[in-house]
């Protein structure tokens, strides 16, 4: 099992620095590591930590974050997708991930999603031949995200299906997923070549492995056991210091 820390939670404590973020998660052995967003980072700094400890970077948000149901935002964001494309391809990143955003006044499901699986095509249009794909994440809309456009896993899913290029899956946040009471083996099922990465937090809380009641490992181990390959991101708010809480996260999870 391979671990990507979420450095904006993961050694934020440690190391007040971003950059050193990636050192420090280096130093305790984490296999990768990933953020939100780019623009707001000093990329040469990041850059030089990476070459320098050889840590992988798994991803990041592509940008901007703006609703991609809405059809006028379409240009904008293709337009900034290939500016983190070219983030991506400077830091070694294989996924970015995207955001439904929330769902729009006035505007039915049924609007948003035509104007979501076309932005979802032109994106993959863009992606192509680049070696990065874009992942697009549920969340949950009963805690962290009310009024997200996007809270279903299924209708994720189905929505890549109908986009139906291969540049194009979905980020699977097994907090997200619990938070909404599913089922991993449910709702992934027959599709895990759809997840192009994945994200742990427990609940209640969003912290560390072991603090709350989802069965973490059991969910990881159906996803692995299934066909997924890439990295467990550790998107988790730690309540004890990090590297402490990211052996304790390896060895409850992966045991």
């Amino acid at each position: 099992m391979k671990f990507s820390a979420c450095i904006e939670w993961l050694f934020a404590d440690e190391a007040p620095d971003f950059a050193d973020r990636i050192r420090f998660a280096h130093r305790a052995g984490l296999d990768a590591v990933e953020f939100w967003l780019w623009s707001n980072k000093d990329l040469a700094a990041v850059e030089a930590a990476v070459h320098e400890t050889g840590i992988a970077v798994t991803g990041f948000v592509a940008e901007p974050m703006v609703p991609l149901t809405d059809p006028a935002n379409r240009e904008a964001f293709i337009e900034g997708l290939a500016k983190s494309i070219d983030v991506g391809k400077r830091l070694g990143a294989k996924v970015l991930i995207a955001q439904a955003g929330n769902d729009l006044p006035g505007r039915t499901r049924g609007e948003q999603r035509a104007a979501l699986v076309a932005t979802l095509k032109a994106a993959g249009a863009r992606l192509e031949g680049t070696g990065i794909r874009l992942g697009v994440e549920p969340l949950n809309t009963l805690i962290d995200h009310k009024g997200y456009f996007l809270d279903s896993t299924v209708e994720a899913l189905d929505i890549i299906d109908e986009v139906g290029r291969p540049e194009i899956g979905i980020v699977y946040d097994v907090y997200h997923s619990a938070v909404m009471g599913e089922k991993t083996e449910e709702v992934v099922a027959g599709r895990i070549d759809r997840v192009f990465h994945v994200h742990v937090a427990d609940h209640p809380g969003r912290n560390d492995p072991g603090s709350g009641g989802v069965d973490l490992r059991r969910r990881l181990g159906w996803l692995l056991a299934n066909g997924y390959g890439g990295a467990v991101g550790l998107e988790y708010q730690p309540k004890m210091p990090s590297s402490e809480s990211f052996a304790v996260a390896k060895r409850l999870l992966a045991g």
